[in-house]
């Protein structure tokens, strides 16, 4: 039962709807004048109803009859829909190729954290070989280390930090090594390349886990343990012939691709090697000012830096096969070989002295075919009338210093003794005491009996000095 109309537009509008004939049929049903629907057979009530229907039913196909031939409102309308679908469908999309942007960042940041796909121009082509040769590596007790994130985990940084002192680039605002240069004692200068503390705490894990495991050839004497001058010099004691040569630009001689090679001989992947490589050398740069800022431009290409504390095990390493031809060699022809740094010597005496220019020519050979070049205005043949030095050291009877250079020790030390230390100097330090101190130390380890006599008068002036 319908409620009752509350005011009179209700009532207009409950007769427009329903109709008169049913409007006052429901309303007579309301108050009790007809009925309920059903209560009396063959009800003319229903006749009115279902006319009620029917014309309800008409007016609404005639609604959808006027709006599907009003084409106007129906292209507008399709119109919209569109506009709706497109804009939903825009908003989805932008919705998924921002969740995947943020997946594929997510899944970058985490590449990043474990790989390096990247060092710079040139030397990054090999990042993705990652397979080592474990059991070479093994062999020669070296870490199995063919990834990044190996390499990284066992230096006790990270891969990001890793890259950072690898990466190679022609023009640079940052510079990992403190350039300087020392004054030679032949003459001229020696430019020296110190690592800054993060790279060289990464040469120096190296230097410690990798290069100093391996084994040298009994030839090379420097910068090994157990090692030195003295060693180098002794097997040429009481010879009749000594000859020295100077290898020509040692450290630049031996570049990047030298390098990278020589951890690959090793066993480890070509992304270690590249890694290591890097790590190990430095092109030489020139330092540019513009607009107030530094600029580091790569003049060379990647070498080994001299001051970096892998460098000479490096090159000891680089020599093995340099060294064994030319042991094999001396051997041959009756001599002795040494080689300490870049210093190469020979001596022999009696009938091995007719293969002297034998020995000339054959190393001058094999120097240039293990990349090497000879500096030929240093090569010297001392005979036995002669002073002979090898790497600094007297060998004529026995190793010791030269005479005329413990005079002038000895008148130093006396001058100071007696004067006091202003305006008095020794070899290119400004430190005096600690040049002294360093000179007494070093005639102390080729010449025992003399270098204590000086370290004690050192010890007198420092003392009387304080």
């Amino acid at each position: 039962m319908s409620q009752q109309p509350r005011t009179r537009q209700e009532l207009y509008d409950r007769i427009r709807q329903r109709g008169k004939e049913e409007f006052i049929l429901e309303e007579m049903i309301r108050l009790g004048f007809w009925p309920a629907q059903g209560e009396i057979p063959e009800d003319p009530a229903d006749e009115i109803r279902r006319v009620g229907e029917i014309r309800r039913e008409l007016e609404q196909l005639r609604q959808e009859n006027s709006r599907l031939h009003n084409e106007t409102l129906l292209r507008k309308q399709l119109l919209q829909q569109r506009l709706a679908e497109s804009r939903r469908k825009r908003q989805e999309t932008k919705e998924r190729r921002e969740r995947e942007r943020q997946e594929r960042a997510e899944l970058w940041q985490q590449r990043k954290e474990l790989e390096i796909l990247y060092l710079g121009e040139d030397v990054s082509a090999g990042l993705n070989y990652t397979d080592c040769d474990e059991e070479r590596l093994r062999s020669y007790g070296l870490p199995v280390s063919g990834t990044p994130y190996e390499i990284a985990a066992a230096m006790g940084i990270t891969v990001s930090q890793l890259r950072f002192l690898a990466f190679s680039r022609k023009i640079s605002t940052v510079s990992h090594y403190i350039r300087f240069k020392i004054p030679k004692k032949t003459g001229g200068e020696r430019l020296i390349s110190a690592p800054k503390p993060r790279l060289k705490q990464a040469q120096q894990w190296i230097l410690n886990n990798i290069l100093e495991k391996l084994e040298l050839h009994e030839a090379a004497h420097g910068f090994r343990h157990g090692r030195s001058i003295v060693s180098n010099a002794q097997p040429h004691v009481r010879q009749e012939v000594i000859i020295n040569f100077d290898l020509k630009d040692f450290f630049p001689t031996i570049s990047y691709q030298r390098v990278k090679g020589l951890f690959k001989s090793f066993g480890y992947s070509e992304a270690a090697a590249t890694i290591l490589g890097l790590l190990c050398t430095e092109p030489e740069i020139e330092e540019v000012e513009l607009d107030g800022k530094t600029y580091y431009v790569a003049l060379t290409n990647r070498h080994l830096p001299q001051g970096s504390p892998a460098s000479p095990a490096i090159t000891n390493l680089m020599c093995r096969r340099l060294d064994r031809r030319l042991t094999q060699m001396a051997a041959e022809l009756g001599f002795v070989y040494t080689r300490y740094a870049d210093d190469l010597t020979f001596s022999a005496s009696g009938e091995s002295l007719r293969h002297l220019c034998n020995i000339l020519r054959r190393t001058e050979s094999i120097v240039a075919h293990e990349g090497f070049l000879i500096n030929e205005q240093k090569t010297r043949i001392l005979r036995k009338s002669r002073q002979q030095e090898v790497t600094g050291v007297v060998v004529n009877s026995y190793p010791n210093i030269s005479q005329k250079q413990l005079k002038r020790f000895r008148a130093t030390l006396y001058q100071i003794e007696k004067d006091g230390l202003a305006g008095k100097h020794w070899g290119n330090s400004s430190d005096i005491m600690a040049a002294i101190q360093g000179y007494a130390n070093f005639v102390a380890m080729v010449n025992p009996q003399k270098g204590a006599e000086f370290q004690e008068q050192v010890q007198r002036i420092r003392e009387k000095y304080k």
